[in-house]
């Protein structure tokens, strides 16, 4: 690392201003702080100092995601040796999976980093480091056979409109990995609903297996198919058709554990989210005037992409709350809505990506009200404290 480090301090002056490369400087700026933490002080006034930056919050966030992203390339691999009737070892699982996901991946940095850079340089800004989870994300709510120029152009979208267009990193109101996926949504449908999308290989028809649909359990209590259901263990284990990284709970509490312990996600929010699902859930299984309603409230959290938005979606920081009771609300509201749409909407059974983007739309006025209220009760008391004197 030593030699690295000398050899990047020599070639920084044809970076800096005056060098013969100068325009690059953001793009030689990004990968020195990526690759150490940056030598720049505070000489003057009040400012916090903390261990952690930008880049490496980001990256504890990237690192959370691994369960659930090693686990999802498995599950490919897993899905599509089902469909076939196949007989494949651990690594050959896996390694079907890594193939299918690995580009996936690839296009989603590509295409997004380029653009990002594009961006900083016009602009001569810092390159914003956001996009090292979002680029991550992304992939990871997609089904394994979507085209990877699908995955280009939604990546695009989610960078040029949903965080460029406000002025990059920190500014954007809606999480661009779910604004990816709402694009895709609509603009592509037959691609993001239907049965074969979420297993590899079964849009092409390669040898599916008679008796498998690859129909989602969310899917399946939509069309009130009760019996097809899979069980809890499979749920929560993860071992179902679905979005590449979604399927897994127990992947997915894993990496909200880590968040948690490190301090990086809000366990406020995902905690309220959780409860705002479980309490719709509850009043439902009270009518219980379909099938759906009769499901039990707890296996909505297992089902679909509720825990994937509860921990890495809702949590954005950016999009999400920032005040400690708008949390509360904010949470719960989202998990209320997401279970609200699937059940009622039948068309549409998934609705945490609908939720969380609406509820990032009224973040802001949560947040606007929960400190005029505070205001309103510190006027109030010092109010009653000078009629006292």
């Amino acid at each position: 690392m030593k030699a690295l480090r000398n050899y990047i301090d020599k070639i920084k002056p044809t970076f800096q201003k005056g060098g013969k490369l100068e325009a690059l400087h953001s793009t030689f700026e990004a990968f020195e702080t990526f690759l150490f933490v940056p030598n720049k002080v505070t000489t003057v006034g009040a400012h916090i100092r903390d261990a952690i930056d930008m880049k490496r919050t980001m990256s504890v966030v990237v690192m959370a995601l691994m369960p659930a992203l090693l686990f999802g390339m498995w599950n490919v691999g897993y899905q599509h040796a089902l469909s076939t009737g196949a007989v494949m070892t651990f690594w050959e699982v896996f390694l079907y999976g890594f193939i299918k996901v690995f580009p996936i991946i690839a296009v989603s940095y590509i295409v997004g980093l380029g653009i990002e850079f594009a961006f900083a340089q016009s602009r001569k800004h810092e390159v914003n480091e956001g996009f090292l989870v979002t680029g991550m994300l992304i992939p990871l709510i997609v089904p394994a056979d979507i085209p990877l120029w699908m995955v280009a152009i939604a990546t695009a979208f989610a960078v040029v409109i949903g965080k460029e267009v406000f002025g990059g990193t920190g500014m954007n109101i809606f999480n661009p990995a779910l604004l990816a996926r709402a694009f895709l949504f609509f603009a592509y449908p037959s691609y993001m609903s239907g049965d074969k999308i979420w297993v590899s290989g079964m849009i092409k028809g390669e040898g599916i297996v008679d008796g498998f649909s690859g129909a989602t359990p969310l899917a399946n209590a939509a069309a009130h198919h009760m019996d097809k259901i899979p069980s809890t263990w499979d749920m929560f284990i993860g071992t179902i058709p679905g979005s590449i990284g979604e399927t897994s709970t127990l992947a997915i509490l894993i990496g909200a554990l880590f968040l948690i312990i490190t301090g990086i996600g809000s366990w406020k929010i995902m905690l309220s989210t959780v409860l705002g699902g479980l309490s719709i859930g509850f009043l439902f299984n009270i009518f219980a005037v379909n099938p759906f309603m009769e499901i039990p409230a707890w296996h909505h959290l297992i089902m679909g992409g509720f825990a994937f938005g509860a921990v890495f979606m809702a949590t954005d920081p950016v999009s999400g709350a920032q005040t400690e009771k708008g949390k509360w609300i904010y949470g719960f509201l989202i998990g209320f809505f997401a279970v609200l749409v699937r059940v009622l909407n039948p068309a549409y059974p998934e609705g945490m990506m609908l939720s969380i983007l609406l509820m990032n739309a009224f973040a802001p006025l949560i947040d606007h009200y929960i400190i005029e209220a505070s205001i309103r009760r510190r006027h109030k008391r010092a109010a009653i404290a000078a009629n006292n004197r």
